[in-house]
């Protein structure tokens, strides 16, 4: 039960500062504008499906393609252990930055097409999301690779997945109401106490990746 707790926590928490869907409310309001409030509200599940569904792509796939061209597992916890560090420090001490690609997005004059392009990526899960998912899923479980654990342990991490995506959904869904409610200032506040919970993780992973590497190539 810890390790479905231990990986279930990890995930959410790793996951959830640089997605962040409170902070795209202002532009999935504005890009959904010409839609009824029907179709918004289905508009939200479809974008927190395709959304989970991407990280979860990103999680299983993305390390063992990686380790394909040759990059060994505890270099990509290394690497991405760094890339989540930078992310948090950016989250933590810039004035505006965010893993949402959204310069643009908000210009639109149409209600989007699809729920993939833009609503989807790059506007709710972007590059920096799926690279932590990549670092998430080359993560060792602590008490080893045995099938139990693994079992347990890829639980949990599917289980923070799926509340990632029912985040997306809840913020989308009543984008609205959290837009009224929250403010500006209120999303900030959150994205800058979320961020430092980011940079544990990351020197976590850069800690993990090491004394694995260390393992293997001491002897």
């Amino acid at each position: 039960m810890t390790d479905v707790v231990s990986a279930f926590l990890l995930t959410f928490a790793g996951l959830f500062p640089i997605v962040n869907p409170l902070e795209s409310v202002p532009f999935y309001l504005t890009l959904t504008r010409n839609l009824a409030i029907p179709e918004r509200n289905k508009m939200a599940g479809r974008v927190a499906a395709n959304g989970t569904a991407l990280l979860l792509g990103s999680m299983l796939l993305g390390p063992w393609l990686l380790e394909i061209f040759g990059i060994q597992l505890p270099v990509v916890r290394i690497a991405g252990g760094l890339v989540i560090l930078a992310l948090g420090w950016k989250l933590l001490t810039q004035d505006e930055w965010s893993d949402h690609d959204a310069t643009n997005v908000a210009h639109e004059s149409h209600a989007p097409k699809n729920s993939f392009y833009p609503l989807t990526m790059p506007l709710t899960v972007g590059p920096g999301s799926m690279s932590v998912a990549i670092a998430i899923g080359s993560r060792k479980p602590p008490n080893g690779f045995h099938l139990a654990t693994m079992a347990l342990y890829a639980f949990g991490a599917v289980a923070g997945l799926l509340a990632i995506g029912l985040s997306i959904f809840l913020a989308y869904r009543f984008s609205t109401n959290i837009a009224r409610v929250l403010g500006s200032t209120g999303i900030e506040v959150l994205v800058r106490l979320s961020s430092f919970i980011l940079m544990c993780i990351g020197i976590e992973f850069i800690w993990n990746g090491y004394t694995t590497l260390i393992a293997l190539h001491g002897n």
